[in-house]
């Protein structure tokens, strides 16, 4: 599964900045686990580990709403201050696929990565980023997020 186009990982424990890795086909985007460091929720965990696999858990939650008639999904991947970078999951038939990245003015401050329903549903000024798209199954998604959340929960060694 690990040749799936799209993968969230952290690609280094030492910092809270440029830490994360987001691949998607072709295109990466560098990203903090900042944002996640500072969820006080109670669904948060209790470290970083804990914070990526709770929001691929979320992932996991809305791409299953897409079967088995279709619709759209936004899922954040990367926090800032001023804005919010997201997924955009685009399944008309609950089948197959075109996940696209692209940015929201939605602060990262103003919500937290472990509960990012409600602040998915104001995703409304969606900007996509040119070139960051793939088209896929469905359900190979779905198992490959599912794949990728385990991989984050696995200990290190």
């Amino acid at each position: 599964m690990n040749h799936f186009p799209l993968r969230l990982e952290r690609v280094t424990d030492r910092d809270v900045h440029d830490d994360l890795l987001l691949r998607l086909g072709v295109y990466r985007h560098a990203c903090d686990s900042y944002y996640f460091a500072n969820d006080e929720s109670a669904q948060a965990g209790q470290d970083i580990a804990d914070g990526l696999a709770r929001l691929l858990d979320q992932w996991g939650e809305h791409l299953r709403q897409l079967r088995p008639t279709g619709g759209t999904v936004f899922m954040p991947f990367d926090f800032s201050d001023q804005c919010t970078a997201w997924l955009r999951v685009s399944s008309p038939s609950g089948s197959r696929a075109t996940i696209q990245a692209g940015w929201s003015s939605i602060e990262g401050w103003s919500f937290y990565p472990s509960d990012f329903a409600e602040a998915a549903a104001r995703v409304h000024d969606f900007e996509a980023v040119v070139n960051a798209s793939v088209e896929c199954d469905l359900d190979d998604l779905i198992a490959a997020v599912a794949q990728n959340r385990h991989s984050l929960a696995a200990p290190r060694e």
